[in-house]
């Protein structure tokens, strides 16, 4: 059976150790195959002695880079990129499922996995999608890095232009990157949900607990509430008030404490 190759980026300090920990636990649980887990981070403090540390690279095009995010205002906000470096990891072979450290999983990801074979795919993002553009949500991707190195090497070669053509954000860079090469799928929109659009949506947040859809394999924290916030109940804005979600803790918490002890989750 072919193993599973899963990588995060890990830069500076807001998430802790125990994100990669409790992301690397809901991955092996909910994939029914091996599992290369590695996570670029130049903080390793704290990780899983399963987890393969990959060092954070200063890339050569960092400066150029930089110029062009500091004027979208979104500094660092394409680090991410790194991660399809052709040959950044050591004997890899297949795809690669990648995912932020503010997403937790809830149900199988073999169906995503195995998904699309040769192209690069993400959930359509949600506002994007309102707003009838085609961009990528980059919370989930997959991608192969044997047959993607254009989402590095293009960055590389040109990269204010890049970031300036894709307005500083990462997702619509790799999206429309891999559309423009004729490359990508999106992930079904019921398997990937956001936990303020699908779970906990307004007005209705006032009236009930957030809900995990039925479909849900992976649930994206992206902007607030995150799931530390969502734990106990999030009261920092009318829009996304959320009460306390009663089935984070079990699919976030308590089966890697389970699955890794207490000790690493």
């Amino acid at each position: 059976m072919q193993r599973a190759n899963i990588m995060c980026i890990k830069w500076g300090t807001l998430f802790g150790p125990e994100y990669v920990n409790r992301l690397y636990s809901g991955v092996r649980r909910n994939l029914a195959r091996p599992v290369r887990f590695i996570c670029m981070t130049e903080h390793s403090e704290g990780l899983h002695a399963d987890i393969e540390v990959l060092d954070l690279p200063v890339e050569p095009f960092a400066e150029p880079m930089a110029k062009a995010l500091a004027v979208a205002n979104r500094q660092g906000a394409m680090r991410k990129v790194s991660l399809f470096r052709p040959g950044l990891v050591p004997d890899l072979d297949g795809p690669v499922l990648g995912f932020d450290l503010d997403v937790v999983i809830t149900g199988d990801l073999e169906p995503i996995w195995a998904m699309s074979p040769g192209k690069v795919a993400m959930r359509h993002d949600w506002t994007e999608k309102r707003k009838g553009r085609p961009t990528g949500h980059g919370s989930v991707f997959r991608f192969d890095p044997a047959l993607h190195g254009f989402l590095y090497e293009d960055l590389a070669a040109n990269p204010y232009a890049e970031v300036e053509k894709a307005r500083g954000s990462e997702q619509r860079y790799t999206s429309h990157k891999a559309m423009d090469n004729g490359v990508f799928d999106y992930i079904p929109g019921d398997w990937v949900v956001s936990f303020k659009y699908d779970c906990n949506p307004f007005p209705q947040n006032w009236i009930s607990r957030p809900k995990l859809p039925p479909e849900a394999r992976v649930v994206c924290f992206h902007g607030r509430p995150k799931m530390t916030d969502a734990l106990e109940g999030y009261r920092g804005s009318l829009i996304r008030y959320s009460k306390p979600c009663n089935w984070l803790r079990d699919h976030w918490i308590t089966r890697a404490e389970l699955d890794l002890g207490s000790e690493w989750a």
